[in-house]
């Protein structure tokens, strides 16, 4: 009787921020959504985000539909961090292990931060626009970058964005935002006057 292995291959990529790596497992990652996961605490709802903050030098995970965003602490070279990275996925997809722990909150999660802005609902139109585009035109190019962009809120033409994955702390993130996104929003919402980070 003959035996088949299986093998899986994760390709990576690399990101405008060069502290963060994206992991293409070749399969869905995420149903729906994306999860952030900003320090060892909050991985500790899936056992794979914790994995990789265990190996001591991952600042960040994130996971999108269909990669892994895994950002490396200050100092820390790539070529020795990749291979471990690499390790923990390959266990992980190949065991076919759960994303999340039983009983966490899994899927779409926005973090339950209170960023004190209240959309005025005399602003819904607008409002609509900015969400429209956002899902549209900015989230699907940040997500090929391995990261992810929230709307926050709109106030006195002010767009609040909060950046995930890759975005959060890239050098480039601030050119993103005002050379891309809040040019963007401009012209086809002409409300809008500024584009912040969160």
């Amino acid at each position: 009787m003959a035996r088949h292995i299986a093998i899986m291959l994760i390709e990576t990529e690399t990101t405008p921020n060069p502290a963060t790596l994206k992991f293409l497992p070749g399969r869905r990652v995420m149903e729906m959504g994306t999860r952030d996961f900003a320090d060892d605490v909050e991985a500790k709802a899936s056992p794979l985000a914790s994995a990789l903050f265990d190996l001591g030098d991952v600042t960040g995970v994130f996971f999108g539909s269909d990669f892994i965003s895994v950002t490396a602490a200050p100092g820390v070279e790539w070529q020795y961090l990749k291979a471990d990275v690499l390790g923990i996925l390959l266990d992980h997809f190949t065991a076919d292990m759960p994303l999340f722990a039983p009983g966490t909150a899994a899927g779409i999660v926005v973090p339950a931060e209170d960023d004190g802005i209240v959309d005025d609902p005399a602003d819904a139109e607008i409002v609509e626009q900015i969400k429209e585009l956002i899902e549209t035109r900015v989230r699907p190019a940040v997500a090929n970058d391995g990261g992810d962009i929230i709307y926050r809120g709109f106030d006195k033409g002010k767009v609040y964005l909060q950046m995930q994955g890759a975005c959060s702390g890239c050098p480039s993130s601030s050119a993103t935002l005002k050379n891309g996104i809040e040019q963007l929003l401009k012209h086809y919402v002409p409300e809008v006057t500024e584009v912040r980070a969160v």
